[in-house]
Formats: structure tokens, sequence, C-alpha cells
């Protein structure tokens, strides 16, 4: 598997190490009712590691004998500086730019998981288990009010829109750095919205990024 490298929109690398991918879980209220997960009162994260990215707009390939592995899209915040213990005003100047990604799950083996007690991150971490797609430079947005979208095969899957978060993007970012520090070329998932559901081959996959990007892949 390839290395994966940061890029912006115009294929330009970005200069920075993809060190972890922190995820934010059910920053969607219709997505935790939709899996049937209560609301959480405060963000709840977890990590995947650098290995599990690659270019979303390579062709999806979906592990073997694993169940079925669901897509979930969301927007992806790329970090420019250290944050530790930050502000709200710090984490908004940390952000570089924003961009999309796929956070796919394999749902059998993470029921079974939690079912179990135990954590995610088998169904979670697992190489090309984030999908992600080129930056956008954060300046060509509004912090509070991002939307995007997932067609699947031409119709409309997923919708998003910051504003339906629990935990919006700036102070989201200032409360993980209080636990743990994000560092230049981290990637925050910041929650997929409802709509999520299991891939299968063949399927054409477009994520939109208000009107700065729109990127595909087929899953094989």
């Amino acid at each position: 598997m390839d290395q994966y490298q940061h890029h912006w929109k115009d294929g330009t690398p970005v200069h920075l190490p993809l060190g972890k991918i922190v995820c934010v879980g059910r920053n969607y209220a219709e997505h935790a009712k939709e899996l049937d997960n209560p609301v959480p009162s405060q963000p709840l994260l977890f990590i995947k590691p650098a290995s599990s990215a690659v270019h979303v707009t390579r062709p999806l390939e979906l592990p073997d004998n694993t169940g079925q592995v669901h897509f979930e899209s969301e927007l992806a915040v790329l970090i420019g500086k250290p944050l530790t213990r930050a502000s709200a005003s710090d984490a908004q100047t940390a952000i570089l730019g924003y961009g999309l990604a796929l956070d796919l799950t394999l749902r059998d083996l993470q029921s079974q998981l939690k079912d179990q007690g135990h954590p995610w991150e088998r169904a979670k971490a697992f190489d090309g288990a984030c999908p992600l797609s080129p930056f956008v430079a954060a300046e060509h947005f509004s912090h509070d009010h991002i939307v995007f979208s997932l067609d699947i095969n031409e119709e409309r899957q997923q919708s998003g829109d910051t504003r339906d978060m629990l935990f919006p993007i700036v102070p989201l970012l200032a409360h993980i750095s209080k636990h743990f520090t994000l560092m230049p070329g981290d990637v925050v998932l910041t929650g997929t919205p409802k709509g999520v559901g299991p891939l299968f081959s063949g399927q054409t996959l477009t994520l939109e990024l208000e009107e700065q990007l729109s990127v595909s892949t087929k899953v094989v």
C-alpha cells in the first residue's frame, strides 16, 4: 500500500506528516439515533492511526471476510499548528484546511466488540479505514456553517451541515487539545450525519464540500 501524503485541491503536496486521525463519534444526534446509540453529553473520541489513511480518489478495496463495511462521510479538519490545552481562538487559528473523509467501519465486528465491552479499534483502525480527500484552505469557509454531502450511484445518501453538530468545530478542537496534543498534519474527523450504510462492490461514491471540492471513488 502506498504511503499517504496530504495534498491540496490543486494537487500540490501539503508538507506536513500525518501523525494521527482523531475521530468524533455521534456528533450528529440523528446519526446516533439511527444506530440506536445514546446521544453523548460530551465528545466521544477515538483515534485512527496514520496507517489507516489512503487517498479517497483511488478505488476502495473492501477487506475480505469481515462482514459489512459501512461508510460514514465526514468533514475533515487539517491541523496546522500545535494545540495543547488551547483556547477557542487558538483552535480556530490552527485550522489549516478542510477536506472530506470516509470513516470506514467493520460494523458487524464493531457490534460484537461493543457487546463485549471492548474497544473499537479493530473495527475502525484497519489499513485503508480512512480514505481522505485533498484539502482546501480554511480561508474559503465559515467555520460555523459548512455543508457537505455523499452521493452513491448518483443518489444522495448523506447531507451534513456543521450547524447540526452537537459539538461545533472550534470548541471541539479546544476540547480535544485538553486531553491530548494535536500536531501539525494531524486530522480531526468531526462526525457523520445520518444515512450511513454498507458498501457494495461496483458502487460509485461522490463526496462534495460546498462549491469547493468534489471527489469520486469506486468500490472494487
